[in-house]
């Protein structure tokens, strides 16, 4: 069943989908594509393109082998987005969205970010860190608008700083891996689900460019552990 939580991202054009045990053909973009009938035939379910959000890659998109990790079912589980709460180094966190966010907020008082003149948060690094999906999203694009007043590409973790947006592998990279390794331990129906997806290359259900970061590929990272769990 879709989650309720996915219902309200995508509504009002959300497609609840059926399960069907049979092989399923899938026509995208011109091309049929024989679906695995090992898996739920409504992972690749054809969604309208009319009133779709311009960033989404639908299920249908998906090529031979693959399924896109929508928000139009349960796949959705898999979005940094998804209400999977987490403790990660003592601290409990709603989504792997509120940990991303949080870490561009000021620590404490003696953090340059709280004391540069003319700035406001709108929000405390605490509060970000209990935010899922859009909500937390947001938070994270008011604080890099206060990050491109103070001149940093930097963010921070328990007093570290590092290169927020990096195409090598660093600390964000590692904390951002860490913290999806927590959710998929402390969240059974994660762990369950990423098994069911076999052998499949998963896919997001945004677009990305070739220049983003590692830890954007939370998909690659996502088949690195599902090798862990079927071991």
């Amino acid at each position: 069943m879709t989650p309720k939580f996915f219902n309200k991202i995508l509504s009002p054009f959300l497609v609840i989908a059926a399960f069907s045990g049979c092989a399923v053909k899938a026509v995208a973009e011109n091309r049929s594509i024989d679906r695995d009938p090992r898996y739920p035939a409504h992972w690749w379910k054809e969604v309208p393109r009319a009133g779709a959000p311009t960033w989404e890659i639908l299920p249908q998109d998906a090529g031979l082998g693959e399924v896109i990790l929508s928000k139009r079912n349960e796949l959705g589980i898999f979005s940094n987005f998804a209400p999977t709460p987490f403790t990660f180094k003592g601290v409990k966190y709603a989504s792997l969205e509120g940990f991303w966010q949080m870490m561009l907020y000021p620590e404490n008082a003696d953090d340059p970010r709280a004391k540069f003149p003319g700035l406001e948060w709108k929000f405390t690094r605490a509060q970000v860190a209990q935010m899922t999906a859009f909500e937390a999203k947001d938070a994270g694009k008011l604080a890099k608008e206060n990050m491109k007043k103070m001149n940093i590409d930097w963010c921070s973790f328990e007093g570290e700083r590092f290169t927020y947006k990096t195409r090598q592998i660093g600390k964000h990279f590692q904390l951002i891996r860490d913290a999806m390794k927590a959710k998929l331990e402390q969240n059974k129906e994660v762990s369950d689900l990423l098994l069911k997806t076999g052998d499949l290359i998963l896919r997001p259900d945004h677009t990305q460019d070739s220049q983003d970061p590692p830890e954007w590929r939370y998909y690659d990272i996502w088949m690195e552990y599902r090798k862990e769990l079927q071991k």
